[in-house]
């Protein structure tokens, strides 16, 4: 707790930010990106959000309290600036969500930056075909492995709520996958 708190003020103080915020990159790219392309599904799409993401974070550092972990905050951003750029993005192309979901992972396969193989293509399939709110808990729990009190501060939801849909996602997904 200590290192994030001097994290957070070598950040929101000038002289100090720049070095800060190598700090936090160097810390959390690699994690902030995957989270990211849990959602976008796409290399570049996950590179140019991480990108927006960062910026927010540089923006508005100065307005960070500490009533939620760093860690949790930078998500929230992460998780926001994802879910705007898939709305967009689909919006653009004239397709709804799901149907933008399925269309990003039938283009994992040829991916060069997914290693995964047929029956991981099928869980991403599942795992997109799932409402955006079980889809952000299902990715939370299952591959961050995060608490449900993490990712109750990332989506601002309760720890309940956010049971019930990791519940309702595992089941999606299992069915999908039986057939």
């Amino acid at each position: 707790m200590e290192e994030q708190t001097l994290l957070v003020h070598a950040l929101q103080n000038s002289a100090t930010q720049e070095a800060g915020f190598k700090t936090l990159i160097k810390e959390y790219q690699q994690p902030l990106y995957w989270h990211i392309r849990k959602i976008v599904f796409d290399h570049e799409d996950a590179d140019d959000v991480l990108q927006n993401t960062y910026i927010k974070i540089f923006k508005n550092i100065k307005n960070f309290r500490g009533e939620s972990k760093l860690f949790s905050w930078m998500y929230r951003i992460a998780t926001n600036e994802a879910l705007t750029f898939i709305k967009q993005k689909s919006r653009k192309l004239g397709l709804s969500l799901n149907e933008f979901n399925e269309k990003q992972v039938n283009q994992l396969e040829a991916d060069v930056y997914f290693e995964g193989d047929a029956i991981a293509l099928k869980l991403q399939l599942a795992v997109a075909n799932l409402p955006e709110k079980q889809r952000l808990v299902f990715n939370l729990k299952y591959y961050e492995e995060l608490k449900y009190e993490e990712i109750s501060e990332i989506l601002e939801t309760s720890v309940g709520g956010l049971k019930a849909s990791y519940h309702h996602a595992v089941k999606k997904i299992k069915n999908e996958l039986e057939q």
